[in-house]
């Protein structure tokens, strides 16, 4: 039996969630989808989660949410951790973090994925542990009969995330590479079964730098003085990749990417309160 998996990118504020309340259900429905994973990081306000739209996701449809550096920028957070059983963090943190370091999500056909999340070390913020180390331990702690794993890398650095396919090639289903916001053309199967690819990039406004607006971020860089970096609203996408996976050998036999463009009327400017409104 195969499985198809949406792998979506870093959700960037109100834009973001908009298109997965407005068309995440048509898009699963069309490509027959059996479990979707998103990265939320930046889902509020473009920096972290709250409660109120963990639960929006998984209402839209979302069965499995992994995370990055801002996880713990809200304080919501902590809650969600501390009860929710489809979200993890990423597994090279602090053994004092909160957080599951893996996930599984059932469908109703009987197939169990299970996702894991890892940070970079390269050029990121956050303070984190050898993650090569890190997914060999996390990989014996998954029971046998899973056969479906997929990673969530959230890193800066390109080869980073290669190493880590070649690294995992064979033991996971797939590595997906999140953080940098830029899909990348690189989607391949490694030669023992691991669907992989750099950056799925994000689910947000292309008409921006990285999802924010793009004159504060010019003013920014050109006169080195600080500016808020607000959220951009046009040409709103979705952007991950449907990985087809065999339930029985958990090995990727397709991998393609989807970048889903939506127009919205009257696109909602900002909004500091941003997690609040009707996304």
């Amino acid at each position: 039996m195969d499985v198809n998996i949406l792998c979506i990118g870093d959700i960037v504020g109100r834009p973001g969630r908009m298109i997965l309340a407005d068309h995440l259900t048509n898009i699963t429905k069309k490509y027959d989808i059996d479990c979707v994973i998103a990265n939320a990081e930046n889902a509020a306000g473009g920096s972290g989660i709250t409660v109120s739209i963990f639960d929006k996701l998984k209402k839209y449809g979302v069965n499995l949410v992994t995370m990055g550096d801002h996880i713990y920028r809200k304080r919501d957070i902590f809650e969600i951790m501390n009860n929710a059983d489809n979200i993890v963090r990423p597994i090279n943190l602090s053994p004092s973090a909160k957080g599951r370091q893996w996930a599984s999500y059932t469908t109703p056909s009987g197939a169990t994925i299970a996702v894991i999340s890892v940070i970079g070390r390269m050029y990121m913020p956050a303070p984190a542990d050898n993650p090569y180390h890190a997914i060999d331990r996390v990989l014996k702690e998954i029971p046998e009969d899973i056969k479906i794993i997929v990673v969530d890398m959230h890193a800066e650095v390109t080869s980073e995330k290669i190493a880590m396919g070649w690294h995992i090639d064979g033991r996971v289903s797939t590595l997906y590479g999140t953080h940098t916001h830029v899909a990348t053309a690189d989607e391949r199967i490694l030669p023992n079964g691991t669907g992989y690819i750099t950056d799925v990039g994000m689910t947000a406004a292309h008409q921006s730098v990285l999802g924010r607006n793009i004159e504060p971020v010019l003013k920014s860089l050109t006169e080195q003085m600080p500016h808020m970096f607000s959220i951009a609203t046009e040409d709103v996408r979705l952007n991950g990749i449907i990985v087809t996976v065999d339930n029985i050998t958990g090995k990727t036999k397709k991998i393609i990417r989807l970048s889903h463009s939506a127009t919205y009327s009257n696109q909602p400017a900002y909004d500091a309160s941003d997690g609040r409104g009707q996304y």
